[in-house]
């Protein structure tokens, strides 16, 4: 292992968008075992310190690949295109009414709990559909289906962080919502 492997590398995963939590789970407890800074306590503040940076990065890619939003944008980049969501904020114009018809819903909802839920609901279910069709451009669709392409992927995992967002937001509502009653 290196500091400097990607985290498929450092799990031993092939790098793809599918992944086996509980395989990826039981990896992340193994590697923790053979790198945890307890382990390496009677060894030296040197050793100690190297374990807290093998700890570290474990932690981190574990965090990233066990969240297939991070774990999508991570291929992406990983495959040569870069996400860059803070600069490249252009979305299909399909996309961005669809954003502006929920914001709109939202704020037609009010204090009305149920129908924040609703929205929720389908924001949720767009998600899912939109995480599901990320895997098929990174891993490919099957035998005979479209080949990977990362772009289209790249594209996705941005509009998914405005849907991660507004699912925030979302949640944001319905706790106020509950704080009130």
């Amino acid at each position: 292992m290196k500091l400097d492997d990607d985290d498929f590398t450092l799990f031993g995963l092939p790098p793809h968008f599918a992944l086996d939590g509980e395989e990826l789970a039981t990896r992340w407890r193994a590697l923790q075992a053979q790198v945890h800074p307890d382990r390496h306590a009677a060894a030296g503040a040197a050793a100690q310190r190297v374990a807290m940076q093998w700890a570290t990065r474990v932690n981190e890619g574990y965090r990233r690949l066990q969240d297939p939003l991070r774990r999508a944008a991570y291929l992406c980049e990983l495959r040569g295109v870069a996400i860059d969501a803070e600069r490249n904020t252009a979305m299909p114009r399909d996309f961005l009414l669809e954003q502006m018809a929920w914001r709109e819903a939202l704020d037609a909802a009010g204090d009305d709990r149920s129908a924040v839920e609703a929205i929720d609901a389908d924001v949720g279910r767009d998600e899912a559909a939109r995480l599901a069709a990320v895997g098929s451009l990174l891993d490919g669709a099957g035998a005979g289906a479209a080949a990977v392409d990362v772009p289209a992927a790249a594209a996705q995992v941005r509009a998914l962080m405005f849907v991660r967002r507004f699912r925030a937001d979302l949640a944001q509502r319905l706790d106020a919502l509950e704080s009130a009653c």
